[in-house]
């Protein structure tokens, strides 16, 4: 059968864009390197000329130096189109992985709205509506009972506040009054005559004087209270 139609021969992958160019700045760098030589032989070939009578030696020199020139602009052209190459292959190079990047994001762009379409589907708008107004009466209702509980009892609804401003600020005047005049408010003054002594009406106590029969002396213990008399102890 390989010999009627002949065996498949291995082709080899294309070269990339980065193989290209590493191949042709490598030349550019050889041809830069010629160039440098004929420099070098053109100083030489320069020198010579200045140190050389005019006749034919000089000319010998001169015609070899215009071959040398002449080399020296083929290896420039040769380098700037080698340069040139590079250029828009770095171009070609730069558009592709513009492309590259391009096609990613699409990809991942694609992979994102089919996810938001799938998390809208699980979220309305009317439910958030909803939501909302369903939060802003709990607030509401919150606020009432805070309200509520925040009233004070036993207050009687007709009051007005101005009588009870005039009734606040008079207070405070015979407060003031009575500072004035003791330099102590009245509700702070220590009593002076108790009113327990005039409803008891005790009569106060004798000093000195006991249940004994008078003219003789009770004698007292430590306490205040009549000693009682110790038994002589007999032997």
């Amino acid at each position: 059968m390989r010999r009627v139609f002949g065996a498949k021969k291995n082709t080899e992958p294309p070269p990339s864009i980065q193989d290209a160019s590493d191949r042709i700045n490598k030349r550019g760098e050889t041809v830069e390197e010629k160039i440098k030589k004929v420099d070098v032989e053109l100083c030489k070939y320069r020198e010579q000329i200045q140190k050389t009578r005019p006749g034919p030696a000089q000319q010998a020199l001169k015609a070899r130096a215009m071959r040398l020139l002449k080399q020296k602009k083929m290896y420039e052209g040769q380098r700037d189109m080698l340069y040139n190459q590079t250029f828009n292959l770095d171009q070609v190079s730069f558009a592709a992985e513009g492309l590259k990047d391009a096609q990613q994001t699409m990809t991942a762009l694609k992979s994102a709205n089919k996810e938001l379409k799938g998390m809208m589907k699980t979220v309305q708008i009317q439910d958030i509506d909803n939501l909302q107004d369903e939060m802003m009466d709990l607030m509401d209702v919150s606020s009432e009972i805070q309200e509520t509980l925040g009233r004070s009892y036993n207050v009687p609804d007709g009051l007005d506040e101005d009588d009870l401003m005039g009734e606040l600020e008079a207070l405070e005047a015979d407060m003031g009054d009575e500072t004035e005049a003791d330099g102590v408010p009245s509700y702070l003054q220590p009593d002076k005559h108790s009113d327990y002594d005039d409803e008891l009406n005790l009569p106060s106590v004798p000093i000195g004087q006991t249940g004994a029969p008078p003219g003789r002396v009770q004698a007292e213990d430590e306490f205040g209270l009549p000693a009682v008399p110790r038994a002589s102890l007999r032997g």
